[in-house]
């Protein structure tokens, strides 16, 4: 079996407050949203699946984030503080000072409710990323699997994978209208799963497309990002019954299901 070696890269977490540049309706459900500011420069997010911590404005319109300090991060007392979500960086233009994030917009929480809502000029907070995983590069194939708050995610390492690598997308969406154009150098078969009503939590369409797709010849890295209790259960099925070890998948819980949480 071959060795494949996974980077982790640690970065000092930096808090930013954002301004709002440009808004673009992608989908439906999906809203992109460019940040821009001074406070940009020194960003740095190595991993297409890294999570930036998004600060949102209070029921009073402040962005009250948390104090970094020796003890970790504390919030000043007697004020109401921000929610806070986690979100992929889609993209990051150094030269231009933007950074690009797709919000799914998918009922009332905070964060949905603020970017549908998000124009030119607003301010949010933001911290991090804290760190970069970034997974070898030599697999014969890749498989990315996730419903559409993983979508950022896997358009990034679409974009970003070596030329000529395969890859094996399943992406389950609410309905037609939520695809999207995948752009990649590599060797790309996207399946889009579309749910046409059936809750994203019930759903079985992602499990049943892994289950049905054929074990790909050579070394295979599987990455799966949605509900938490689906993403577990097609590790756990990947792990047994195809016998994947764990250094040869990542299997992450976007969202769970009931939660107050509208994380990507």
């Amino acid at each position: 079996m071959t060795s494949h070696s996974h980077q982790m890269i640690r970065h000092t977490v930096v808090l930013r407050t954002l301004d709002v540049l440009r808004v673009q309706r992608l989908t439906p459900h999906m809203q992109r949203v460019v940040f821009g500011g001074t406070e940009l420069r020194g960003f740095v997010s190595a991993a297409p699946d890294d999570h930036v911590k998004l600060f949102f404005p209070n029921s009073t319109g402040g962005i009250v984030p948390p104090v970094l300090g020796p003890n970790g991060p504390t919030y000043p007392p007697g004020r109401e503080y921000s929610p806070m979500r986690d979100y992929t960086p889609r993209s990051y233009d150094s030269e231009l000072g933007e950074l690009t994030i797709d919000f799914v917009l998918h009922g009332d929480g905070p964060a949905a409710t603020w970017a549908a809502q998000a124009t030119p000029g607003q301010q949010i907070g933001a911290g991090g990323p804290r760190g970069s995983n970034i997974i070898a590069d030599d697999f014969d194939t890749y498989v990315l699997v996730g419903d559409e708050t993983a979508l950022p995610a896997i358009g990034r390492r679409l974009e970003e994978i070596p030329e000529g690598t395969r890859v094996e997308v399943l992406v389950e969406i609410p309905q037609a209208d939520d695809r999207q154009p995948l752009h990649s150098r590599a060797h790309v078969n996207v399946r889009w799963l579309e749910r046409s009503g059936i809750s994203a939590d019930q759903s079985e369409l992602l499990e049943q497309a892994l289950r049905e797709l054929p074990t790909p010849a050579g070394d295979t890295f599987y990455w799966i990002a949605t509900e938490s209790r689906r993403t577990r259960n097609m590790r756990l099925w990947l792990s047994e019954e195809r016998g994947v070890p764990k250094d040869w998948m990542k299997a992450k819980g976007y969202w769970k299901a009931g939660a107050d949480g509208d994380d990507d």
